[in-house]
């Protein structure tokens, strides 16, 4: 069906929910925190020491497969595009930030500001490489199932392209940041494998707010289990 006026106003809304997320990632990923109610250690590595970047993370698969079920593949494409470009946008305002001297009543200096911020472009640079394979991933694994379950089992296809696409992302990811000498490599194995499965637990946690979010969605505009909204 074409989009209604209410219908392009929920994609934006949805879109802007994606990119903060992003380029929010992006900021904060510097600091650390355990997830206590799990204490494992392999190959005397500690798991589950994860990078607070990857809590909005996860936010943009779900959204993302929610606009590949309602809106198709084409405008998820668009909003990881814009995603992409986003973020290369804040790495240029990073830089101009960090050139720009702070005056001496600043309420942050330069070298606070430089300890928080100057390693963000590289993992701005590190997230898009992984992002970008990742979530073009996601999507056509999604409409993949999508196309063989004939719109349904949306379990499946959630789960399926999100564990796909994470494995890629997580490892690629802390691969280059470990490259660029952003992280030291003795952290690699663990950050890995945590990130793996703090995803992919995630992602099974997310499957029942898909199924809300689609229904709702599906019944506010008429649609059958396999009709999209077509945006352009």
């Amino acid at each position: 069906m074409r989009a209604t006026l209410s219908a392009q106003k929920l994609y934006l809304y949805l879109a802007g929910l994606f990119i903060t997320s992003l380029v929010v990632s992006n900021l904060i990923f510097q600091k650390f925190f355990f997830w206590y109610p799990f204490d494992v250690t392999v190959f005397g590595t500690r798991l589950f020491e994860l990078s607070v970047g990857i809590l909005p993370y996860p936010i943009t698969f779900l959204i993302t497969d929610l606009i590949s079920e309602i809106y198709g593949r084409k405008s998820a494409n668009r909003v990881v595009i814009a995603g992409i470009f986003a973020s290369f946008f804040s790495i240029g305002i990073l830089w101009l930030s960090g050139v720009v001297p702070a005056i001496d009543s600043s309420p942050v200096d330069n070298a606070t500001f430089q300890e928080v911020f100057a390693l963000s472009p590289l993992a701005v640079l590190a997230s898009m490489i992984a992002y970008l394979s990742a979530q073009f991933i996601d999507i056509r694994i999604y409409h993949y199932w999508k196309r063989v379950t004939k719109g349904r089992h949306l379990w499946l296809r959630n789960n399926f392209s999100t564990f796909s696409s994470q494995i890629i992302d997580s490892t690629t990811v802390i691969l280059l940041l470990c490259i660029f000498g952003v992280l030291p490599w003795n952290l690699f194995l663990g950050l890995v494998v945590s990130s793996i499965l703090f995803k992919v637990m995630i992602a099974a946690i997310d499957t029942p707010f898909l199924y809300l979010f689609v229904g709702l969605i599906r019944r506010k505009y008429a649609l059958e289990v396999d009709q999209e909204i077509q945006l352009y």
